[in-house]
């Protein structure tokens, strides 16, 4: 078995070994165990069952960390991507009223075109056409929609027909509670303590049992294979342009978040510097899309890759055997589903406003110091992302305005032919929507 293991995860070339590479999984496992709390509560306001949920979370998370390590040989885990979970769950069924098996109609669908669209190479000549603020400006503005998301479950933004948004009812035991828990993530970080954010999930929990602010509801059992969401995905409520809509965010989206953590993963760790590595993008995407595709088979949102994968690597990951790693713990986690439900939602939106936190930090690379044409279609998709309530609204009328802006003030020649049939879209659609609303 180690020779096995030695030579197909090549590990001597890596010059790394096998206790490494599983030290290593466990790492990267801890960092983002959270998302086994965290998927299920956020899929539960979409009307989905937790336990099946749980279920779907583990297998799709086992799912695409074991394809990546083992089709790309990345030390990368894969899990559903909490910021289309929480546009699976608050936009598409919350705020439009659609259903969940709708949604996963719409991630089904967006998986197979994001699978056609990395094998064609599309993919990359999409990337290279828009502009690089305005990805920046759509990341941002999704951390933001996700913080708003997190606040509006505990209460603190509540928000009326006859006004944007109000504080609401701060001062309680759970608010407290959630807001210790964001506390206790920030000094975890501060001290670089692996898994901030299930420590976090893990006291705040306790404290809530302690106070009987949630329930017990035990720690293990077997999993719950009677009312699961398997193959229960929708298509014809789809076919309408809403519809396409929401496929077409799924997918934009991944197309975002995915190379882009990739390629940040890589280059911000040692892995860059080898040349298997660097050449392997395109087989780690097509993992994703595969495991997206058995997301919205299994019953959960569209993955995507995982930056807590960089403290897998601090610790010596370099090779896939550390992402099977992480796949063998989330197989086994499939026997905790009690535990999933004992933890509260003030635990869980901690860790959710964290990530939201993380997110909106990439403000910082945008150059604010650069043409107007350039910042002020950024400023619009980071205010109307998280005010629509919409991740494709926002960049939509972002993207518009970019065009527009360019157009006005003479610099044409930064624009091409993708932006323009981007802007075609967009303006068909929002004018089809005026029309619909007169």
């Amino acid at each position: 078995m180690t020779y096995f293991l030695t030579r197909f995860f090549k590990l001597t070339e890596f010059d790394t070994t096998i206790s490494r590479e599983l030290s290593a999984g466990f790492t990267t496992f801890l960092t983002m165990a959270y998302i086994l709390f965290a998927n299920p509560s956020i899929l539960s306001g979409a009307g989905m069952d937790p336990a099946s949920s749980f279920l779907a979370t583990c297998l799709v998370s086992a799912i695409g960390s074991a394809l990546i390590g083992l089709i790309a040989n990345y030390p990368i885990a894969l899990a559903p991507g909490m910021a289309l979970t929480v546009y699976f769950s608050y936009t598409i069924v919350q705020h439009l009223g659609y259903s969940w098996q709708s949604a996963l109609g719409a991630v089904f669908i967006s998986g197979v075109l994001f699978l056609i669209l990395t094998l064609t190479q599309i993919r990359r000549t999409i990337l290279e056409a828009l502009p690089k603020q305005l990805c920046i400006a759509v990341s941002s503005g999704i951390g933001i929609f996700i913080g708003v998301v997190a606040l509006k479950n505990m209460g603190i933004v509540v928000f009326h027909s006859n006004a944007f948004a109000t504080l609401g009812p701060v001062l309680s035991a759970q608010n407290a509670l959630f807001l210790l828990g964001f506390v206790l993530i920030m000094l975890f970080e501060r001290l670089h303590y692996r898994g901030s954010i299930a420590l976090s999930i893990l006291i705040v929990s306790l404290l809530s049992l302690a106070l009987k602010l949630s329930t017990f509801h035990g720690v293990i059992a077997l999993p719950a294979l009677h009312d699961t969401a398997w193959f229960a995905f929708d298509l014809k409520s789809l076919c309408n342009h809403q519809g396409i809509t929401f496929i077409l965010t799924f997918l934009m989206v991944a197309l975002f978040d995915s190379t882009g953590t990739l390629v940040s993963l890589l280059h911000g760790s040692e892995l860059s510097k080898h040349p298997a590595h660097t050449h392997n993008i395109s087989r780690a995407l097509v993992t994703e899309s595969l495991a997206t595709i058995a997301a919205s088979l299994l019953g959960t949102s569209s993955t995507s890759p995982y930056v807590e994968s960089i403290a897998g690597i601090k610790a010596g990951g370099r090779t896939g055997l550390t992402a099977v790693t992480v796949s063998l713990l989330f197989l086994t986690a499939i026997f905790f589903s009690p535990l999933a439900r004992t933890i509260p939602t003030n635990a869980v939106s901690a860790g959710i406003l964290f990530i939201a936190y993380l997110m909106t930090k990439n403000i910082k690379h945008i150059d604010w110091k650069g043409h107007p044409s350039d910042t002020l279609p950024c400023v619009i998709t980071l205010i109307m992302i998280p005010l629509t309530f919409s991740i494709a609204y926002g960049f939509g009328i972002g993207l518009l305005s970019y065009v527009i802006l360019k157009i006005l003030m003479r610099r044409t020649h930064e624009l091409n032919a993708i932006l323009l049939l981007l802007a075609v879209i967009f303006g068909g659609y929002f004018f089809c929507w005026l029309l619909g609303a007169l």
